[in-house]
């Protein structure tokens, strides 16, 4: 039995207990590395641990109600956001949502005419403002800022709903700046609060979007005599790339097939992006060089290609021979982007509590899951390969260390994550839950299909640490009203511990009673 891939079920029964016997339902999988589970939920297709906004989209409605869905928020409460975004260069690296330049014809704009009604164009400015504020107040440098000048937080899921109360009227609007960095926005609201039905909504709209604006292929003039359409070309740009990361994210997350086609990309990456991306990330500061957006730019382009030889509908029907091709060079590539990395944020190949980091932050720790994240992904795809699931011996040894490779990649994820668990910042539960549950799912398959291997018991013990880690690691100030989706998280682990601990002594148990038959 193979580990999954991305888009395959994941059908087979699984042991009950160490006596035999079996449940009664097959675990079955939304896409592969996010997985759903038969819990009577409303939508037993969803994965346990993405959260829907319309679970609490009709308290929202309520609360909407009694205020008017276009009023903009109080000038004030802009400026204070917006200079303490401002102020951290780190987010502005990792997220140049905005030119401020920019965004000030775009405040001037919406706040032009401040009542119920509004002029063509002022719908796109108006969710462009309340977005940046429902984003910038869930970014934690920003919250810090805010909260030392003793201002009460504002309430970043209204405004997220009042935004998406404009948003027919936007639709309707010409292609804009303003348009597309407010759904780029949106879209980053919701996968920061892990709505990934909603994610994927906006993910697709803003794509179509920034192709029309032109964000996909630059056209390289370099309109020396109007600097204002350059700012806008390259404010366009850095949303494309935005747009971009989060597309291939979102791709594995959902495992539904990417919006973006790089096939009508220009993906030429920005100048001086190889020379900032490594120099003082963290570092406040430092000078403001340049964005370096929320992923590594050449990985998201890896991922991309992963999707599209290894999990694409078309891919489904290539030869083992063919497929091991594609996951060699993939291998290849993927190895040549982390010795193309400087040695001392270059992620290792396998990461153990004795290796150690010397840049160990938030900008390495999406660096080095998104690393090992690429590794499993490309490698589970050899699981696929037919002649290795019917025993062909002249396969089984060259697929079967391309799935370790992919088993290994995840604990080195899991490891990565409890060494540095003292540098994830507070509020990342949905941003950063799929990388550990991904690891403990290619995990968790391969005891299943190793019930005897000799780490089978070592990488129980990971399944059994595993809630307490990421408890330490996520529930951090986690909102009340989210506690439940992480007791979530923690019933599906314990059930997979359950079972595969279930798998190993069964699997004692007949090797055992066959030897006392002999």
């Amino acid at each position: 039995m193979a580990v999954t891939s991305v888009s395959e079920p994941f059908n087979f029964t699984l042991p009950s207990s160490s006596s035999g016997g079996s449940i009664k339902k097959p675990i079955k999988s939304v896409s592969k590395p996010c997985f759903g589970c038969d819990c009577g939920d409303e939508d037993p297709a969803r994965a346990p641990w993405e959260k829907e906004r319309g679970q609490s989209f009709n308290t929202l409605l309520m609360n909407m109600n009694a205020l008017n869905p276009f009023e903009l928020p109080d000038f004030g409460v802009l400026q204070v956001h917006l200079e303490a975004f401002k102020a951290s260069k780190v987010m502005r690296r990792i997220f140049p949502i905005i030119d401020f330049e920019l965004f000030d014809e775009t405040i001037r704009t919406a706040y032009k005419h401040p009542g119920p009604t509004f002029g063509y164009g002022q719908a796109s400015a108006r969710v462009s403002v309340i977005a940046f504020i429902s984003f910038a107040s869930r970014l934690p440098l920003v919250k810090e800022m805010v909260a030392a000048l003793n201002i009460a937080p504002v309430d970043h899921d209204l405004l997220a709903t009042r935004a998406q109360f404009l948003m027919p009227q936007v639709l309707q609007e010409s292609p804009s700046l303003d348009s597309a960095q407010a759904l780029t926005m949106l879209t980053l609201v919701e996968l920061s609060a892990g709505n990934m039905q909603a994610t994927n909504y906006y993910a697709g709209i803003t794509a179509r979007l920034i192709f029309m604006l032109g964000g996909n292929v630059p056209d390289g003039q370099p309109y020396s005599f109007d600097k204002r359409r350059q700012q806008k070309d390259q404010q366009i740009r850095n949303l494309f790339w935005i747009c971009y990361t989060m597309d291939k994210d979102i791709s594995l997350r959902t495992g539904q097939p990417p919006t973006i086609s790089d096939e009508n990309c220009d993906l030429t990456l920005p100048p001086g992006y190889l020379e900032r991306a490594f120099l003082d990330v963290e570092d406040e500061d430092a000078p403001f060089l340049g964005p370096v957006f929320p992923f590594d730019l050449r990985l998201s382009i890896i991922k991309a290609r992963a999707h599209r030889e290894l999990y694409s509908v078309s891919s489904l029907r290539k030869s083992d021979a063919e497929l091991l091709k594609s996951i060699r060079e993939l291998d290849d590539e993927l190895e040549e982007w982390r010795l193309s990395v400087p040695p001392t944020w270059r992620p290792t190949m396998s990461f153990s509590p004795e290796t150690s980091d010397p840049n160990m932050g938030m900008h390495s720790v999406m660096l080095r899951l998104n690393y090992h994240l690429c590794m499993a992904i490309i490698h589970q795809a050899s699981g696929r390969c037919k002649s290795w699931m019917e025993g062909q011996s002249g396969m089984v040894d060259g697929v079967s260390s391309s799935m370790a490779l992919s088993v290994e990649a995840s604990r080195s994820s899991l490891c990565y994550l409890e060494a540095a668990e003292h540098v994830v910042v507070d509020g990342v539960f949905w941003t950063l839950i799929f990388y550990p549950m991904s690891a403990l799912l290619t995990i968790f398959c391969s005891i299943l299909q190793n019930p005897l291997d000799p780490h089978s018991r070592e990488d129980l013990d990971r399944l059994k640490v595993a809630t307490v880690m990421m408890e330490r690691v996520f529930s951090r100030k986690l909102p009340e009203n989210e506690l439940v989706h992480f007791k979530m998280v923690a019933d599906f682990v314990m059930e997979l511990k359950r079972l595969a601990e279930c798998a190993i002594d069964k699997a004692w148990a007949e090797q055992r009673a066959s030897h006392m038959v002999k």
